[in-house]
């Protein structure tokens, strides 16, 4: 069995506050995990960990090890490295309001140094084909982004954290602000997306962990409850607090 990342004893602070609390998880390639929980458990902490986002803020610590690929990224990596190879979609879409459609997508290939125009092409067109934008964005490319609807600027997101080619993806709540039609899209899309990339999405939406998912992690108060095939977290959870929550008894 392959494993895309290995987290072990992974703790986080903010301030003095302890936020994650000896998380130790092993995420599959080419899997979807969902991370359960209640709101402030730590679920958003531990995705800004994997591409080494939590850092940013000030007064930030993090202890324990990440590896992607067998590579510490805590250890000797490059935090812009890392970031590229770990991409993230965030609960709402933010997109560069100044910029039209092309260059929302092609903002990371440019930064990155990617200069020629044909090439930019190339990549925001394949980008936003596998988010399935492509056919309903094609005639407004160089129309603010601005226009487009709630769903479509989220797949907007993920087309433009594809552009620069992760093999890591890390979704925060994309579907909270979403309409029902514009969420079946982006599960489409994550059961489509798999099959290229390791992708860890973060939901409240218990229906949704179970029908996008092939592994689940409960957590709460910053402390792994139970990890497993995301059939038998549902069916059979081992632990009563997963219990509670999956069922709607959590207080």
């Amino acid at each position: 069995m392959s494993y895309k990342i290995l987290i072990e004893e992974l703790q986080a602070w903010y301030g003095e506050e302890r936020v994650l609390n000896g998380i130790s998880l092993s995420v599959r390639t080419n899997e979807v995990t969902a991370v359960i929980g209640p709101s402030g458990c730590g679920k958003s902490t531990l995705l800004r960990c994997l591409n080494r986002m939590h850092e940013v803020m000030p007064r930030t610590a993090v202890s324990g090890r990440v590896l992607i690929d067998g590579k510490d990224i805590y250890n000797g990596s490059n935090p812009v490295e890392i970031r590229r190879k770990v991409g993230m979609v965030f609960q709402t879409p933010n997109i560069f309001p100044n910029m039209n459609v092309f260059q929302n997508v092609a903002v990371g290939l440019s930064l990155n140094g990617l200069g020629s125009r044909r090439l930019l092409q190339e990549r925001v067109e394949r980008s936003l084909r596998q988010a399935g934008l492509w056919d309903e964005v094609k005639d407004k490319l160089y129309r603010n982004a601005a226009g487009l609807s709630s769903g479509q600027l989220q797949r907007l997101c993920i087309s433009r954290a594809l552009a620069v080619e992760p093999e890591v993806l890390l979704m925060d709540e994309p579907c909270s602000s979403l309409d029902p039609i514009a969420t079946i899209r982006i599960e489409e899309l994550l059961r489509e997306l798999k099959q290229k990339y390791t992708i860890i999405l973060i939901t409240h939406n218990l229906q949704q962990a179970a029908r996008v998912s092939d592994y689940t992690a409960f957590i709460s108060q910053g402390e792994l409850i139970e990890y497993g095939a995301t059939h038998e977290i549902f069916i059979r959870p081992r632990d009563r607090s997963t219990e509670n929550y999956i069922t709607g008894r959590w207080l």
